[in-house]
């Protein structure tokens, strides 16, 4: 580890050293196909201190072209170490483009000093690393970020108050609310929770611990999850991570724990262009429509970018497509090279149809075309004339609805065939007749339950679901929400379900499936008001479903 050489001070020469990326690095780069060509050798001055707000020491590897002349730097700061895949996928990658590359380890995460605190001190050592930068010779005064996830938080930190050396952000799969990261509707995202306790603690300190770390919990998950109480079940699996504790026990939106921790407003007054990329299964994807709205509405600069990818497999099977889309941002703006731009401001995949579409705009112009449940399982156009009970099923929270596929943080997310969880007898179908000719929906999906329950505590969980021809069910999209009820009166709740771009091809059908839960994508509802996290004992509930319900979609 090296501090910053003694010429490396504004206005001195700056004489790149000797060193090469790492290994691992260069031999991860040689297994990549389908990038662009590479422009230059790289360098790399590892180990540099730089000096957090509070003077902590971040570590800090800079990558650099080998080749004359100014360019553009880009900032990537990470709580997940600077080794791999950080190293070639940010650092190798894009100096070979012409960029310096600023990669810096998080107060407290990879050798960096101070404390980690998951959101509070980003904002700060983001403005001290540009305080940094413009004391470095080889900075031209031309700043960019990117980065994916807990990576493109740091960016929407830094962008509360940007230094005017920032011209371009490209946030990837990621994040600026960790509420919404960790609870939907108030009920716990506990997979996802589980699974950033695990990146956090042990990513940073090198892949061999993470994989160990990942691989413990995914033995441990069942008995992690079904724990009585649910508070610190993890630390078996996990250790002692205080955060994790702090998060699950408080799971109220207005809670002052919560305070600060969004950087939503950021992108209210941005004027820094700001290019997103999410998946259509990725578990921040809703995070990303609404910072794409925002930025539309602040008459930002911005592009949209959505594959059929999840939060991980956009950075492995989509990564082709992410990086050429970053790259191309990132030149328009640091370089003054808009040749690799796309020509409109969104790209999304269909699913179902398997195509990209180039769209001015997300969620495009659609119909909100609702569909009803009817007796016999069907889903009808026809509006109900009448609000009565339609069909009843049992909760067991001893018994959980399992969770299936969708937009988790594992690897089991994705698409899945619901065949046999919608075999279950806590969960409800609804399917339209086959399709005469394609139907697309492009654009947010929502569904309005009216439920009546015989404990007056339940959850509902909605997914919209395509069925082919051989009867195989996969999910497209999904949400859910937490239900109170009083007496025998239903009680209305309106649940969004994400948003999707996705054909039904003739002869398919449109299903909507209904259940409690999805466990352990969620925590599972004790049913009797209790917290979740705090609840030893559990009251199977009887949820009723009434005929005054639809489901709601964008129909293109």
């Amino acid at each position: 580890m090296s501090s910053p050489t003694p010429d490396a001070v504004a206005g001195s020469v700056w004489t790149p050293p000797n060193g090469q990326p790492p290994l691992s690095a260069r031999m991860m780069r040689a297994t990549w196909r389908g990038l662009p060509a590479k422009r230059h050798a790289v360098g790399w001055e590892p180990g540099l201190v730089v000096p957090a707000a509070d003077g902590s020491p971040l570590i800090t590897d800079h990558y650099f072209p080998r080749a004359e002349g100014d360019f553009p730097t880009l900032l990537v700061r990470s709580p997940y170490g600077r080794g791999l895949p950080w190293a070639p996928m940010y650092g190798l990658l894009f100096a070979e483009q012409g960029f310096h590359v600023v990669l810096q380890s998080c107060r407290g995460t990879g050798g960096s000093g101070g404390t980690f605190d998951l959101w509070r001190n980003e904002a700060a050592d983001g403005q001290a690393a540009v305080a940094w930068l413009r004391e470095r010779p080889w900075f031209n005064g031309t700043l960019g970020t990117v980065g994916p996830s807990y990576l493109g938080y740091v960016q929407w930190a830094l962008a509360l108050d940007p230094p005017p050396e920032l011209k371009a952000m490209v946030v990837q799969v990621g994040l600026h609310d960790p509420y919404g990261l960790f609870y939907a509707d108030g009920a716990l995202r506990l997979e996802n929770a589980l699974a950033v306790g695990a990146g956090m603690t042990y990513q940073h300190q090198g892949m061999a611990r993470f994989l160990k770390a990942t691989l413990r919990l995914q033995r441990r998950l069942r008995a992690v999850t079904t724990a009585r109480p649910l508070r610190g079940a993890h630390v078996p699996a996990l250790g002692e991570v205080p955060w994790l504790d702090d998060v699950m026990t408080h799971p109220d939106a207005h809670d002052p724990y919560w305070h600060g921790a969004s950087q939503a407003r950021s992108a209210e007054r941005l004027r820094v262009p700001t290019a997103l990329i999410t998946g259509w299964r990725d578990a921040l994807a809703d995070q990303t429509f609404e910072q794409y709205g925002r930025l539309r509405r602040a008459g930002c600069e911005t592009a949209l970018l959505v594959g059929p990818w999840t939060h991980t497999s956009a950075l492995q099977q989509g990564w082709p497509e992410v990086f050429a889309d970053s790259l191309a941002w990132l030149r328009a703006h640091l370089c003054a090279d808009p040749s690799g731009l796309r020509p409109t401001t969104v790209r999304a995949h269909v699913g179902g149809e398997n195509a990209w579409r180039d769209l001015d705009d997300w969620p495009p112009a659609a119909t909100a075309t609702p569909w009803y449940p009817a007796p016999g399982g069907q889903l009808v156009r026809q509006a109900p004339t009448e609000s009565v009970p339609l069909t009843t099923f049992r909760y067991d929270p001893a018994d959980p609805t399992p969770s299936l596929g969708g937009p988790l943080l594992s690897r089991t997310a994705g698409p899945r065939d619901n065949s046999g969880l919608e075999a279950r007898d806590d969960v409800l179908t609804f399917t339209g007749p086959p399709l005469t000719e394609p139907v697309d929906i492009l654009g947010p999906v929502s569904a309005r339950l009216s439920v009546s329950t015989d404990t007056g505590h339940a959850d509902v969980f909605t997914r919209l679901c395509d069925v082919d021809e051989r009867g195989r069910s996969v999910n497209v999209c999904d949400g859910l929400g937490r239900l109170r009820t009083t007496g025998d009166a239903p009680s209305q709740i309106t649940v969004a379900m994400s948003a999707t771009a996705h054909r039904f091809p003739a002869g398919h059908r449109i299903r909507w499936q209904i259940s409690a839960g999805a466990h352990p994508r969620y925590a599972r509802n004790p049913g009797t008001g209790r917290s979740p996290v705090d609840a030893t004992e559990f009251t199977p509930v009887r949820l009723t479903l009434h005929t005054d319900s639809a489901l709601t979609l964008p129909r293109a």
